[in-house]
């Protein structure tokens, strides 16, 4: 097994460790959110005005056209386009043309899948080698956590007046952002099945959302500590939801780690694979209409897992554990944790019997995701 080092994965990522950068990416992810205007720039001059296509508004629209002669199109993602039928070439960003000016109405159709797609019919991709500015934009957009699609003009002049942002920075905000990682806070938490159990709290340095490490009994770091990975899930963790198994994964996972004597569990704000609460919500509602967990998540725009691992690597890092059982039935998880330096010296799995409302969602898991359920 290959082993990369801590300081061959900043390598590898060719990460700009400036805090400027950071700051940048995370008041663009802002102002896209409130529904504002930002230019993007790509490293080859070229550059584009672009506003989240689930914010526009029609004032917004006006204020677009308004800033520039040519006329605004919508981008949307190659998982998006292949779901309207305009392309197979799921790995390239779609730039989306229009028969007619930009309107709210279009836009919320082409873009979002709950609403009428018959709008849609008229739509012609362009065809012409897509922008560089394109990809980092939809990558942007895909951090604000709203449906993966904007609108833009390219442009040449510098508008001063909007906040600009870099799609070098862009690109590496992620993987800066889990280097960063801090402790913050460490307490004492019984709980019910592992009553020595203590918390510790990481904030990203963008000041989003923490990631915890549940560490149970006293960790022997000359073993190869028992690890589970937990996405964030709110409607299971919290309200105990069936359609899912991450209650059960959450709870049985610190038994079973309370059991083994020691073990950490890593609970990673990763809600809904990393497309965010509102978008699980989305997704839910694909999944009544009859789409699986997968496919629900490419009729959004989004690819079929957009997490990644290496806050996780990090604060294993920070821990001083370099070695572990991974307590999981997701072989992705060895293979990413593997490839970013930690030890695996075994594959745990973790079951629980279905239910009547995640019997098929479980099976998604197997015969798609490739989940090892032994």
């Amino acid at each position: 097994m290959n082993k990369m080092s801590r300081s061959s994965i900043i390598k590898f990522f060719q990460l700009p460790l400036s805090s400027n950068a950071m700051i940048t990416v995370d008041r663009a992810i802002s102002e896209l959110r409130r529904g504002g205007l930002i230019k993007i720039n790509a490293n080859d001059g070229s550059s584009a005005l672009i506003l989240a296509a689930e914010m526009a508004s029609e004032e917004t629209l006006n204020n677009l056209k308004q800033m520039s002669h040519t006329m605004p199109f919508v981008v949307i993602t190659g998982q998006r386009a292949a779901v309207l039928g305009l392309t197979q070439d799921k790995s390239q960003v779609a730039i989306i043309i229009s028969p007619n000016p930009l309107n709210t109405v279009y836009i919320s159709n082409l873009i979002d899948p709950l609403n009428d797609l018959s709008l849609n019919s008229q739509s012609t991709l362009y065809t012409e080698q897509t922008p560089n500015w394109a990809n980092g934009a939809i990558t942007l957009i895909k951090l604000t956590r709203l449906l993966p699609a904007f609108i833009a003009i390219p442009t040449l002049e510098n508008h001063a007046d909007l906040f600009h942002v870099n799609i070098a920075d862009v690109f590496s905000y992620q993987e800066t952002v889990a280097y960063k990682l801090k402790r913050v806070a460490e307490a004492r938490v019984p709980l019910i099945n592992a009553k020595n159990t203590r918390v510790i709290a990481f904030r990203p340095s963008d000041g989003g959302i923490e990631h915890l490490a549940i560490i149970i009994g006293n960790l022997d770091q000359n073993q190869s500590i028992l690890t589970r990975l937990h996405s964030k899930c709110f409607t299971g963790d919290l309200l105990g939801s069936l359609r899912c198994d991450c209650n059960d994964q959450l709870r049985g996972a610190i038994a079973q780690l309370s059991k083994n004597g020691n073990g950490i569990l890593l609970y990673l704000a990763q809600e809904g694979r990393s497309i965010g609460l509102i978008n699980k919500i989305r997704a839910y509602q694909l999944q009544d209409n009859g789409f699986d967990t997968l496919d629900a998540n490419k009729q959004l725009g989004f690819d079929e897992d957009e997490r990644i691992y290496l806050p996780a690597v990090e604060i294993l890092h920070l821990l001083n554990i370099t070695r572990i059982r991974l307590l999981t039935n997701n072989p992705r998880k060895v293979e990413e944790l593997s490839r970013h330096g930690i030890e695996i010296t075994e594959r745990v799995s973790i079951t629980f019997p279905s239910n009547n409302y995640n019997s098929t969602y479980l099976r998604t898991k197997e015969t798609r995701s490739g989940h090892l359920f032994k």
